[in-house]
């Protein structure tokens, strides 16, 4: 897809309106090298029918991950030392504490499956490493090389430096995780489709997307709606995604997170029960 042409939303696009437009970045949003010398305008659309949210930067976005993204995100200190801020926060103030917690009720149901998680677009690897201190086996993917290297130096974790588009799937996880990834994609549902072969038989995927329609009663200056977010979704939007990527949604949930962010998780199952 053309770096400028309009995203559409997981009901084919047909009720999209301008929502808002920004003219200077918002206040707190991420300052990408990539953005330095370009004028900053955008605009956030809406679906009338499902209540998606789409805006594309004001350059190409795989250029956002290019230059400096890492250092951008996690600032001074890098990755190590956001790790251990993060890891060391009390359950009541972790937004990952939580999520641990969420994903592990859930996959009680399931005693039986074998405790093999894959996680992509990794990042700090704290959900990985969370669920290893827990009795999991963890795989976690991250494009950023220094990212896949840091996943790699957790304890029971296993780090992959790759694009899982272009990893070939092994049907062999209980449980595949995309925790606040596919929002940042041009095509949600093709990267859920593909994460969907990693799962083995009677497997769940878990996914964190940012909640439109939360963070747009707070306003247009909510994280939710930055840069480097192309899609913000409803409940409505992401169960149809994840239709269309061959998934039933099991169990949502919106959330209000420690953090503050406004958030929509989901546990997904291959339509008709296999992987």
């Amino acid at each position: 897809m053309a770096a400028d042409a309009p995203l559409g939303c997981p009901c084919a696009g047909r009720h999209m309106s301008v929502a808002w437009t920004y003219t200077a970045p918002p206040e707190g949003e991420t300052r990408f090298a990539a953005l330095e010398g370009v004028a900053y305008r955008r605009e956030v659309r809406r679906c009338d029918a499902c209540d998606h949210f789409t805006s594309r930067p004001p350059l190409d976005p795989d250029d956002l991950y290019r230059e400096g993204y890492v250092d951008a995100t996690y600032g001074q200190g890098g990755i190590e030392a956001s790790f251990r801020r993060i890891m060391e926060l009390p359950p009541e103030r972790s937004d990952n504490r939580q999520r641990v917690e969420r994903v592990l009720r859930f996959m009680d149901r399931r005693p039986d499956a074998e405790r093999r998680a894959l996680d992509i677009g990794s990042g700090l690897g704290v959900f990985p490493a969370a669920l290893a201190a827990r009795g999991w086996r963890c795989r976690a993917v991250d494009p950023d090389p220094r990212a896949a290297a840091h996943a790699d130096g957790l304890e029971g974790v296993e780090g992959v430096c790759a694009d899982v588009m272009d990893l070939a799937p092994r049907a062999d996880h209980a449980l595949v995780s995309l925790n606040k990834v596919i929002e940042h994609v041009d095509d949600p549902v093709a990267l859920m489709a593909r994460a969907a072969g990693f799962l083995a038989p009677g497997g769940t995927m878990y996914v964190e997307v940012p909640d439109g329609p939360g963070a747009a009663s707070d306003g247009p200056g909510r994280e939710e709606f930055f840069v480097e977010h192309l899609h913000v979704f409803s409940a409505a939007s992401l169960a149809m995604a994840a239709r269309r990527a061959g998934l039933d949604t099991v169990e949502v949930h919106r959330l209000r997170e420690p953090s503050g962010k406004h958030t929509i998780a989901a546990f997904l199952e291959p339509v008709g029960g296999d992987a």
